[in-house]
This record gives C-alpha cells, sequence and structure tokens, in this order.
C-alpha cells in the first residue's frame, strides 16, 4: 500500500476487499471471428449485467480495463461512443454493459489487465484482495490476467456464465485451467456471495 498517498488525491473514494473486473467487454467485435463472439459474448454480457448490478448494490466497485484496440489516440469514452453509434457488431453486448459514472476503468495495452497498465496500483488503493474476473475471450484476455492476478496473491473468482470465447470448447478448457491451477473458483454467477466475499 502506497505510504503518503491513502486515497490516490482523493480519486479513489471507494475501499473494499473485492472488485468486479469487467475484461474487454467495450468491443465492437469488428475482427476476424467477430462475428462467432456475437452470441456468446451477449449470453455472458446478461450474467455480467446482473452480477453488476448485485455488485452495485454492496458497495462493489466495478473495473471496466479495456483493450484500446489500436485506437492509440482514444480514451475509454471514445471506444464507448465508437460502439453505440458506429453501427458496429458489438452494439448490443455494450448496450448491456455501458459504464456507470461511479465505474472505474484502466486501458489495457496487452492480454493481461495487469500488464503496462494502472490496475495493480487502483486495486491496492482500494484495498481489494479478491478479485471477480468475466470478459472475453477465457481463453486468452481473461486467462492472462487471471494468471497475473494469481502472481500477485489476489484470490480469483471467474464466473463460468460470465466469460465468453469464440470456441465453446476452449472457454470450458480455459475455465478449467484457471481453477485447477490458479485456484479460481468458477461456480455460476447466480450461485457466487459477494455479501459473503466482501465481510471475508
Amino acid at each position: 500500500m502506497p505510504a503518503k498517498n491513502h486515497d490516490l488525491h482523493g480519486n479513489v473514494p471507494d475501499t473494499c476487499p473485492v472488485a468486479l473486473v469487467l475484461i474487454d467487454l467495450i468491443n465492437d467485435l469488428e475482427f476476424d471471428g467477430g462475428d462467432k463472439l456475437v452470441r456468446p459474448a451477449l449470453r455472458a454480457a446478461e450474467a455480467i449485467a446482473a452480477l453488476k448490478e448485485k455488485a452495485r448494490r454492496r458497495g462493489i466497485p466495478v473495473i471496466y480495463a479495456n483493450d484500446n484496440f489500436g485506437r492509440w489516440r482514444s480514451d475509454f469514452r471514445q471506444t464507448v461512443t465508437h460502439c453505440l453509434e458506429d453501427g458496429v457488431r458489438g452494439r448490443p453486448l455494450v448496450e448491456l454493459l455501458k459504464p456507470e459514472p461511479e465505474d472505474y476503468f484502466v486501458l489495457k495495452t496487452k492480454h493481461s489487465a495487469f500488464y503496462a497498465t494502472t490496475l495493480d496500483l487502483l486495486l491496492q488503493y482500494l484495498k481489494a484482495k479478491r478479485l471477480v474476473l468475466t470478459g472475453i475471450s477465457a481463453d486468452m484476455c481473461v486467462l492472462l490476467t487471471a494468471a497475473d492476478a494469481f502472481l500477485r496473491d489476489y484470490e480469483i473468482c471467474v464466473p463460468r456464465d460470465c466469460t465468453a470465447s469464440i470456441s465453446a470448447a476452449e472457454n470450458r478448457k480455459a475455465l478449467q485451467y484457471i481453477e485447477r491451477v490458479f485456484h479460481a473458483d468458477t461456480r455460476e454467477s447466480k450461485t457466487l456471495d459477494l455479501a459473503k466475499l466482501r465481510r471475508r
């Protein structure tokens, strides 16, 4: 924990032992194979939206960890606007998961949400010890974020219904790996007790 600035100069008012992380869900899906991801991503988004609402009611911070998709001059809000207004196939996904003013965000430069981002520092200021990881895709960005979280000694939950990949089989294999190697809880989101995670 940083010694001098307990609240990141007033910019991080929340403290909570658990945080909900949404990985690459502000996404236009305009890439090779993106058409195959639309349906599973929307199913996951419905579960994530319900989980996000439960988190909000319990005072659990929500963090969007999002790729810039090569748009190095853009910011997160521009990415949201692009997905909502430019007729992209990911629009229904973003409509379900549009960020709220109280949500946090970090821009990813690579696959892991920790690599060369402010995520770890933000989590330190939030005093988070447990992470609920959701997003796309389970066999790449969620997997590598879970690996980095594990290496940093965070407890990890990856609700299986809150992830998607182009291949359903690869999604299942990724979740099995995350559970076996990183000791993650991969139960479905509806059985995840956020209040208990917050109290622990």
